[in-house]
């Protein structure tokens, strides 16, 4: 792929899409709140928002149509994650770093005690001087918040998922 391909991904188009609907939902997309979790697909509407594309294939893909036209990485945190971190092609993508390092427009995702994976798909809104659990704001659905500090919380461990950019 031609490194000139590749697009900023729009922190702030992101973040101000998450204020915008954390507390509603957008009409353009379905809710998945009684579907396991409405969490991911609303990431993923933030991640549109910051200038991503969707990419249209059904083994590796990201894109949303309808709800029973989707790949399973837009509404899925572990495949929103494995989406992500493994895209080589059109889309947005990502690696993943330590939580001191985070920025907003940032993903982090959360394993809960009672969970062998990661269930909880977050967007980070602000990460104060130094980002800790304590200084992390973030917008979220299936549990709606903006501005929720992460150490509200009772999770046993996070992983950040920083966004690269977006190939076009």
């Amino acid at each position: 792929m031609n490194p000139t391909n590749i697009v900023p991904y729009q922190r702030k188009a992101a973040v101000d899409y998450a204020h915008t609907w954390a507390f509603g939902r957008n009409p353009k997309y379905g809710d998945f709140s009684d579907m396991g979790g409405d969490c991911s697909n609303f990431i993923s509407q933030c991640l549109i928002a910051g200038n991503a594309v969707m990419k249209d294939n059904q083994e590796n893909g990201w894109y949303y149509y309808s709800l029973k036209n989707r790949s399973p990485s837009w509404s899925g945190v572990p495949f929103l994650w494995k989406f992500l971190v493994t895209n080589q092609g059109r889309g947005p993508f990502g690696h993943e770093i330590p939580l001191a390092e985070a920025e907003v427009g940032d993903i982090i995702q959360l394993r809960f005690p009672d969970k062998e994976d990661y269930s909880h798909s977050l967007l980070i809104v602000d990460e104060g001087d130094a980002p800790d659990p304590m200084n992390i704001l973030i917008a979220a659905h299936s549990y709606d918040s903006d501005y929720r500090p992460l150490n509200t919380y009772s999770y046993q461990s996070t992983r950040v998922l920083h966004i690269d950019g977006v190939r076009k």
